[in-house]
């Protein structure tokens, strides 16, 4: 299933937000179109985003901005296994994230040249698309000892690092052309969107590449920036309110959404509803 919503006016909900199978990251303000007020039981009347509307009894949503910048989208990726995070992060942000995503979820901070990391990153639980130019990176993981902050740096292949925090499969690759590959494409674990121009050579050749059903479109009416405007996971998906039908449609069916939607409502474990901020 796919929600319409927007970010202040703005369309591009995947710029302001990170949906993953275990938790969602969502840019701190919004408009009241975008928050919305909800009665919750023993609590007084709560704002609540869209996100957590719908995703609170599932699993944590959580308010963060990157190096006080709220387009948390471009700059992060993440999957159930890890987050990667640029290294403009602040150390407050960095331990209000490994404090607030379940503990199986490794936060790692990177130093890299491209440091829009959802721009140049796609993955999934099993595999990541990767831009063909990202660099060697300095990693930064933090532990925490006696309420400080230490930060542990070591160098490591681009490729191995995302390896070892997501837990995937590495390739590099491009989309239609496009070397931002985690602009121009959403994958879950049983398909993926990517830019409606990808030829069906190279629908072929990823999907072989990326063991996974992939199928071209479009959101926003016709925008083929496909995870700027839609944040997806394996059962529920967010876009733009300019999103038609079709391309909702498109969606769900390229993604399985229709399917697995069910099964994941009935596996989730219940959580207590927390704004964390």
């Amino acid at each position: 299933m796919a929600l319409r919503t927007h970010f202040e006016g703005h369309n591009d909900v995947g710029v302001f937000a990170k949906l993953t199978n275990n938790f969602c990251l969502v840019s701190v303000g919004g408009s009241e179109n975008f928050y919305r007020y909800e009665f919750v039981p023993l609590v007084d009347s709560v704002l609540l985003s869209v996100f957590e509307s719908e995703l609170a009894d599932s699993i944590p949503v959580v308010h963060t901005t990157i190096a006080g910048i709220r387009s948390i989208g471009r700059l992060t990726v993440g999957n159930t296994h890890g987050l990667l995070i640029p290294h403009t992060a602040t150390d407050q942000e960095l331990l209000h994230l490994t404090n607030s995503l379940p503990d199986k979820v490794k936060v790692v901070r990177l130093e890299e040249r491209l440091s829009a990391l959802g721009n140049t990153i796609a993955c999934n639980d099993y595999v990541a698309l990767v831009h063909p130019d990202l660099d060697k990176m300095l990693m930064g993981s933090a532990n925490f000892k006696s309420n400080s902050i230490v930060i542990i740096y070591t160098i490591q292949e681009t490729a191995e690092l995302v390896s070892d925090v997501l837990n995937v499969e590495v390739f590099r690759g491009v989309v239609a052309n496009q070397f931002l590959v985690g602009t121009y494409c959403a994958l879950t674990n049983q398909g993926g969107l990517v830019h409606p121009r990808t030829t069906v050579d190279e629908l072929d050749q990823l999907s072989s590449l990326l063991q996974l059903p992939l199928t071209a479109g479009t959101v926003n009416r016709g925008s083929p920036v496909i995870a700027g405007g839609l944040v997806v996971n394996d059962w529920i998906a967010f876009c733009g309110m300019e999103t038609t039908s079709t391309e909702i449609q498109v969606c769900d069916v390229s993604c399985y959404l229709h399917i697995f939607r069910c099964y994941y409502q009935k596996i989730a474990t219940k959580s207590t509803l927390t704004v964390t901020r």
